[in-house]
């Protein structure tokens, strides 16, 4: 059977050089809309798509129903939601493959096996996701970013987290188990969104996840807009917190962080039993700003 993107090649140019492909998709790995941020980024105008999805059998219409706007007396405007793998180039010239769209609903392992046949076929060297998930971090701090791979030769930045747990898995997170099965190179980069910000786009998240790729790849990436975007995203936020009276729970999320860089998050709360847990001060600042939000839109 011939796949999809077969078709829509317009030379052999790929065979002869394998190309990286970044993963970003809008989904369980999103908080902060960083995912969707950077892929935003990412795409550029001459595009090519080389091979889309049947999103129409993966996606869960009736949960995340896709915008239309109603006109006087009809419909226009449908935004159809699209699931592909898309060829572009960097300011530089240096061509790079981008998998973006709503993550699926349905039939994970039907996606995880097409696009591991897509991988395999067009001989892509590297396979890189990016993802946000929230976390007991304060905003007035860098962003810190976990990273994981198929190979430990491939993990080349050191983890401030380095605990084991057991989370919800994911169609990214399925797509890179099923991927060290076959032994395929493919590496992620989780930043970690201050639980408060989850919901809102978060520029300074997009930022930190593509100035990472685009250092692990080579890409000289365009992030001009996302910076442009950062002061005022970061005016906001500290306007809602200064007028939710948050300053303190900032404060003492910024200490936690502060120990934690340092290297002494095990001995943090048997040192000190009278400091939050960052979940605790996380969820406080995160009910702040959700009445903020509530009342804004009422």
């Amino acid at each position: 059977m011939t796949p999809k993107w077969f078709s829509r090649r317009r030379s052999d140019e790929y065979d002869r050089d394998p190309i990286p492909l970044i993963i970003a998709l809008d989904g369980f790995l999103s908080a902060g809309s960083s995912s969707v941020l950077a892929a935003e980024q990412l795409r550029t105008p001459d595009a090519e798509v080389i091979h889309e999805f049947d999103l129409d059998t993966m996606y869960d219409y009736r949960a995340r129903r896709p915008p239309i706007t109603f006109r006087r007396d009809h419909y226009v405007d449908y935004s159809e939601p699209v699931l592909q793998i898309t060829r572009h180039r960097d300011r530089s010239g240096t061509p790079y493959l981008l998998l973006a769209g709503p993550e699926p609903d349905f039939g994970w392992e039907s996606f995880v096996d097409e696009t591991i046949e897509v991988i395999t076929e067009l001989g892509v060297p590297l396979t890189v996701s990016l993802g946000g998930v929230p976390m007991g971090v304060p905003h007035t701090r860098p962003p810190l970013l976990t990273m994981h791979g198929t190979r430990p030769e491939l993990v080349d930045r050191k983890n401030f987290w380095n605990a084991e747990v057991t989370v919800p898995s994911s169609a990214q997170s399925l797509l890179e188990y099923r991927m060290r099965e076959q032994r395929l190179d493919a590496i992620g980069y989780v930043v970690h969104v201050p639980h408060y910000l989850t919901q809102i786009e978060y520029p300074t998240a997009a930022i930190a996840l593509l100035e990472a790729v685009g250092l692990r790849l080579g890409l000289d990436l365009d992030l001009e807009d996302l910076r442009a975007r950062q002061p005022d995203s970061i005016t906001e936020i500290e306007q809602q917190i200064s007028e939710q009276d948050g300053e303190q729970v900032l404060h003492g999320l910024e200490e936690q962080y502060d120990i934690f860089s340092r290297g002494a998050a095990e001995s943090l709360l048997a040192d000190d039993a009278s400091l939050p847990t960052g979940d605790e001060l996380a969820s406080q600042l995160e009910q702040f700003l959700a009445r903020q939000r509530k009342d804004d839109s009422g």
